[in-house]
């Protein structure tokens, strides 16, 4: 089988996309409005991109209308975030985050997700999340730049909270089994990090 993407719908090729790269890791993005309004969603195109600086890549879509998420909008009032991994514990709460719901009404609130302030940042943070960056955005690409239907997040770390209960003894790396990640499959299909190996690399 070969797919000729130029050939494809927007609808299409997302779906071939979604289901075959996988298994993507979710940003649960926390942000906040400039009048104080907190926003919380999650988005799987996400990925580490470099070390030096320490950056972070989120890839926040257009609605269907052309209208920005809210998500978009606060890092351009603000200029900060802060980005929960997902541990199979919150997937529930996570998914729930997903709904759509009406300009300025926080999910923290609606969905009954505990917060926790920023320490760096003046944005609410996931309490109980194993893992959450605090950030600064250091650019907002719009992809393609011709006529682009997402933006891309260049999210810079500033400051890690990583949960004690997931260190390995020494605190020097994380264990993977107490982490418990969920990742992102095609469709309505997630997995988690619990089925492993290892392999030594040449």
């Amino acid at each position: 089988m070969q797919l000729d993407f130029s050939r494809l719908s927007p609808a299409e090729a997302y779906r071939w996309l979604a289901s075959t790269v996988t298994p993507r890791p979710i940003a649960w993005v926390s942000t906040r409005a400039a009048n104080g309004t907190s926003n919380l969603a999650p988005f799987s195109f996400f990925q580490v991109i470099s070390d030096e600086p320490p950056t972070l890549m989120v890839n926040v879509s257009t609605r269907d209308d052309g209208s920005f998420k809210d998500t978009l909008r606060n890092v351009r009032e603000t200029g900060e975030l802060i980005i929960q991994l997902v541990s199979a514990s919150h997937a529930e709460a996570m998914n729930a985050s997903a709904q759509v719901l009406p300009h300025g009404l926080s999910e923290f609130e609606h969905c009954g997700i505990a917060s926790l302030p920023g320490e760096r940042v003046q944005v609410p943070r996931v309490a109980g999340a194993a893992v959450a960056f605090e950030c600064v955005v250091d650019e907002v690409q719009p992809y393609p730049r011709a006529t682009p239907n997402c933006h891309l997040i260049f999210a810079r770390v500033l400051l890690a909270h990583i949960d004690d209960g997931v260190l390995l003894e020494g605190a020097r790396h994380v264990d993977p089994a107490q982490l418990d990640l969920v990742g992102r499959l095609g469709g309505s299909n997630y997995c988690t990090t619990r089925d492993r190996f290892s392999m030594v690399r040449p």
